[in-house]
């Protein structure tokens, strides 16, 4: 199992503002540069669906879909790709942790399994690293940004 971790950061924001941020998926192409659209119910089990720029910076982009397992707001997100893709298991975790009433940091992680992992990560890896970490930073300059109103 390899994991992806991106960089923590702290908000300057209340824990359930910036949850109610990382849940708003129709804003995600306000603000968001490695998720452009997200499509779910955010239900147990039902899929994810996220749109994510091309890795070859071609201006594409593409669906990945993976699926809902954890909803526990303002704390903790998580999906993975079940079965969808042969030889892979994606699981992503995004935290959000309280560091006092307008404080918090947020911070995700991505670990993958199976077969076909080492050359998810040697390929993929990187540009995965450096989607997250350009989330958590936007993430923290939205919130900072709307909470000043």
């Amino acid at each position: 199992m390899t994991t992806i971790s991106s960089v923590v950061v702290e908000i300057c924001a209340p824990a359930q503002f910036v949850w109610d941020i990382l849940v708003d998926y129709p804003h995600y192409p306000q603000w968001n540069p490695y998720t452009v659209a997200v499509a779910t119910t955010l239900e147990i089990d039902s899929p994810i669906d996220l749109t994510l720029p091309a890795p070859d910076g071609s201006g594409g982009t593409f669906v990945n879909r993976e699926f809902i397992r954890v909803v526990k707001p303002p704390h903790h997100l998580r999906y993975d790709t079940g079965d969808s893709i042969p030889g892979i298991f994606a699981v992503r975790d995004q935290w959000i942790e309280e560091r006092g009433p307008a404080r918090c940091v947020y911070h995700t992680s991505d670990t993958f399994s199976g077969e076909h992992a080492g050359w998810v990560i040697k390929n993929n890896g990187g540009w995965v690293k450096k989607g997250f970490d350009a989330v958590a930073h936007a993430l923290k300059a939205r919130a900072e940004l709307l909470l000043q109103g």
